[in-house]
């Protein structure tokens, strides 16, 4: 990983010790934002540029899979990655196809194995940034030359 790159990771957890313990272990490493409740990880969101969000899958009021199901229309672009101290399969492909989740990681979670899978998370978004970018020039390219055509033809 590029040290120039400072990676935004919001991490959205009801218990205060796991957020903690993530700070702890991870805060040299990214730049770190932490919520209690979907609600306060959406207004992080808001006011923060966040590439990466992590969440747990029970909380009380809203699961992590409803919160990130919630944020896709105005929050596309960050990857997503759910942790839980439950197997649950359902909860997985719910995961997958409501919340559009990356990985799903258990509880209680390895920190370089989720270093790693934060690091791959935001490879990830960073290739559907520049793909994003470079198929915004290639349209503009493509009108200019429609429009260079246009006056050849009319000329």
């Amino acid at each position: 990983m590029n040290n120039e790159t400072s990676i935004n990771v919001l991490y959205v957890d009801d218990e205060i010790h796991n957020l903690n313990s993530f700070k702890a272990g991870f805060r040299r490493l990214f730049n770190i934002f932490t919520a209690e409740s979907a609600a306060e990880g959406r207004k992080i969101l808001e006011t923060e540029n966040i590439e990466i969000i992590i969440t747990d899958q029970r909380m009380p009021v809203t699961t992590g899979i409803e919160f990130l199901e919630s944020i896709i229309p105005d929050f596309p672009d960050p990857i997503r990655i759910l942790l839980t101290g439950y197997a649950d399969i359902n909860a997985v492909i719910d995961a997958i196809n409501k919340g559009q989740v990356y990985k799903y990681i258990q509880k209680p979670w390895m920190d370089e194995d989720l270093r790693i899978n934060i690091e791959k998370a935001y490879e990830i978004y960073s290739l559907r940034k520049e793909n994003r970018e470079l198929t915004e020039q290639l349209l503009l390219a493509n009108r200019q030359l429609e429009f260079l055509l246009r006056q050849n033809l009319l000329s």
